[in-house]
This record gives C-alpha cells, sequence and structure tokens, in this order.
C-alpha cells in the first residue's frame, strides 16, 4: 500500500518507519525542512531505540521517502495519515492549528485525484474533532464530498516512548473510529499481519478513547504515590503494597469496575475511602485523589437525580434498592440516596426490588434504612406489576435481575431513565 504519513514528529516517524518495515511504501511529510532531510539521510529526527536503524534500513530499500510537498504526497497515495502535534492552550483546551493546516494541505491534494482516497487521523483530539473540524476542511478545499470520494477515520495509536518500535507491532488492540465502512476497510487491511484484536466504533467513541487512557495512566501514578506517602508515615512499604495490590488480577487490575453505570455505594467502598482520607489528616499527608473519589461519586447522583427530575413526571418508579444486584445490603446504597433526593423533590415514589424484604432486614442494615427513609415501608412495590402501574417514569439503577428482558417491553409504553447503561 502507498501511504502518506503527515507530521514526522515522535508519533509520525515512528508510524513512517514501522510501515516501510511492514513492506508499505511511505511517504514521509513535513513542514519543517530538517525533519525532513534528516529522514531522506537515513537518520531518526527523535531519540527512540531502535528507531534509527529502522528508518535508515528503509530509506537504503526505497521503502520510505519525505517530502515537503503535501499534495504530491496524496497524488501517490492511496491512504493518508495524520500524526501532527496537539499541544495544550493556556485555558486548557487543545490547539488544533496543525490538524486544520493539515486537513487544507490534503484538501488540495485530494482535487485532482480520481479514485477513493482513505484520510486518517491519529492525533490525539476532543471527540467531534474528525467529523466537525476535518472533514469539512477537506470537503471545503478539495470539492469532494466526504463518503463518496474520500473516507475519513479516527485512528489512535497506544505508542510509549522508549518502546514505541515494539509497541508498533505489538499492539493492546486495534481501534478505527469510523462513521462508514470503506474507510476502516482500508485501515482494517493495513493492520491483518499484525496480530492483535480488531476493534471498529464510532469516531467520537474511538477520540475519547484515548484520553480516557492517558487520563487513567495518569491516575494510576498518581494513586500509587499516594499509597506510598502514605505507607511512609505510617510505618508501611508502599512499594511492597503496591506490588501486591497488581498481583490480584481478579479485581484490582480486571474488567470488573470499569463498567459505565450509577454511583457506588455499600458497606465498604464508601467508608473505606473516608478512612484513606482520614488516615491522610492524622498524619499530615495530602491525599487529593482519594478525596476527590467520594466528590465525583457525589456528583454522579446528582446528575442522576437532574436526570429524573427533568423527565417532568410526578410519578417514579425505581428499581433496585440495595447497593448491587443479589444483595439485600442497603448500607449506603445510592439508591436509597437517589429515593431521598426525589422524594425531596415531591415525586411520588415506588421502589421494587425482589431481594429487598423488610422482615429479613437485621441489625446495621435495618436501622440504616430506617434512619434513613423511615416511610420505606410505604414505598415498596410487592411486585414489578404494581410497580409499572402506579409509576410514569421507570428509574433503573443498576443491571442483574433480568433487567434487560423486562425493560425491553417497556420502552414503547412507558419513559425510562437509564442509569445502568444496560
Amino acid at each position: 500500500m502507498r501511504i502518506a504519513v503527515f507530521g514526522l514528529g515522535y508519533v509520525g516517524s515512528v508510524t513512517a518507519a514501522c510501515l516501510a518495515k511492514m513492506g508499505h511504501r511511505v511517504i514521509g511529510v513535513d513542514v519543517a525542512p530538517a525533519k525532513v532531510d534528516l529522514v531522506k539521510a537515513g537518520h531518526s529526527p527523535v531519540a527512540e531505540p531502535g528507531l534509527e536503524k529502522l528508518i535508515r534500513q528503509a530509506v537504503r530499500a526505497r521503502r520510505l521517502e519525505t517530502t515537503l510537498e503535501a499534495s504530491d504526497a496524496v497524488a501517490a497515495s492511496e491512504l493518508s495519515l495524520i500524526a501532527v502535534g496537539t499541544p495544550s492552550r493556556p485555558d486548557g483546551g487543545v490547539d488544533l492549528d496543525a490538524v486544520k493546516a493539515v486537513a487544507r494541505q490534503i484538501g488540495i491534494g485530494l482535487r485532482g485525484r480520481k479514485t477513493f482516497h482513505t484520510v486518517a487521523l491519529r492525533s490525539t483530539v476532543p471527540p467531534g474533532t474528525t467529523a466537525d473540524v476535518l472533514s469539512p476542511i477537506l470537503e471545503r478545499v478539495s470539492g469532494k464530498k466526504a463518503g463518496r470520494d474520500f473516507g475519513v477515520c479516527y485512528h489512535p495509536e497506544f505508542l510509549r516512548e522508549g518502546t514505541s518500535v515494539r509497541d508498533f507491532f505489538h499492539p493492546p488492540h486495534t481501534v478505527i473510529g469510523a462513521s462508514e465502512p470503506k474507510a476502516s476497510k482500508v485501515l482494517a487491511r493495513l493492520w491483518r499481519p499484525v496480530r492483535a484484536p480488531l476493534l471498529i466504533t464510532s469516531l467520537e467513541s474511538a477520540e475519547l478513547l484515548k484520553y480516557a487512557d492517558n487520563a487513567f495512566h495518569a491516575l494510576k501514578i498518581c494513586y500509587a504515590n499516594e499509597i506510598a506517602s502514605l505507607a511512609k508515615s505510617c510505618g508501611a512499604d508502599g512499594r511492597q503494597v503496591m506490588e501486591i495490590f497488581v498481583q490480584d488480577t481478579k479485581l484490582n487490575i480486571s474488567p470488573l469496575y470499569f463498567k459505565p453505570g450509577f454511583a457506588f455505594g455499600g458497606p465498604c467502598l464508601p467508608k473505606d475511602v473516608r478512612a484513606l482520607c482520614a488516615l491522610g489528616k492524622r498524619y499530615r499527608v495530602a491525599v487529593p485523589l482519594a478525596q476527590a473519589i467520594l466528590e465525583s461519586n457525589e456528583s454522579h447522583l446528582r446528575r442522576a437525580v437532574r436526570r429524573v427530575l427533568a423527565t417532568g413526571k410526578r410519578r417514579v418508579g425505581v428499581v433496585g434498592l440495595a447497593f448491587k444486584a443479589g444483595t439485600d445490603d442497603l448500607r449506603e446504597s445510592p439508591m436509597v440516596a437517589l429515593v431521598r433526593e426525589l422524594l425531596r423533590a415531591k415525586r411520588i415514589v415506588r421502589i421494587y426490588d425482589p431481594k429487598v424484604e423488610l422482615e429479613r432486614l437485621w441489625g446495621a442494615n435495618r436501622k440504616y434504612i430506617e434512619r434513613e427513609l423511615p416511610q420505606i415501608a410505604r414505598l415498596l412495590a410487592r411486585s414489578w406489576e404494581e410497580l409499572l402501574e402506579t409509576s410514569e417514569v421507570i428509574v433503573l439503577t443498576r443491571g442483574g435481575d433480568d433487567l434487560p428482558t423486562l425493560i425491553h417491553p417497556l420502552l414503547k409504553q412507558k419513559t425510562v431513565v437509564d442509569l445502568t447503561q444496560i
């Protein structure tokens, strides 16, 4: 395949060299003559283990060339990959000037093309950039139509500096964001030799994924540092704690807690996060990340309340009261908090939870619900049918309990607020 790579910085130069290694004919494009000349001479414009050797081999084999002329590169290729910088603006937003400039250059190159061309953006950009910024510029400048004359994709990279050459050939997955299949098929064909799951999603999901990845990597570092700081103050070994922590792949390092839904609650998580914050105060160790966990959870609860109130319905049926399916534990359940807020907003609330039977609640569990919802007995519906009869809007607070089967017939009869994303 003939591929044009726009931007010979870190990501672009690695991408160009590795694609050439795979046997493709690659044209590297950059506005900086120094970078173009370096690669043309077989040198790497960035310091990265193994990259200079790859570039030298590719140039000698005539599988990698460079140019300052973007339109020539587009004319000579069937795929354009954009890998330019997207630095921060002073307000924290993203500077898309380089993306826009490259889009205009590619648009000029598309004017004279007679065959379909695919443009894939690899730079890290906010959701909506590919559809609302890149594609319109390409259409306006080229005079051609996206989806008919050219395709547009978002194609994030997962390269770590220091191991990027290996990462290129052994990615965790290959992600293609596309709004139509013709363009995504070109990229899928490109990655066929690489053994990694191929995931095709929407443009916006692919764009947000890269931010979700990087923010979580930053979060993990901060979390480990906060735990280590606390450990040092209270006599524990922070490195040992975290080494044991990551060995738990059933709970700690697993997909289990990464399923979007309603706020967390229950007898363990809220109290233990509070205890961790209290430990920080005790030893005068700042733990802002731990403190933000409860604040974030509370924000999620408030958003849920606003969503229900926004329906304008007075009679609300809440499905699920225990903090998770399969249990009758009501302690610090976010569903209890939700019901309490809806009652304060003068809504008529009924609750259905097949696991919650008042006569079988004991000890701290019973004391909690009698304190937080003293009117609980008259709020509970005895059956699913009773909840439906008395409610205008149904609020799903969690998965489980065969909810998808129960809810599907309702979609044309009731307003359904899905806080579980089932």
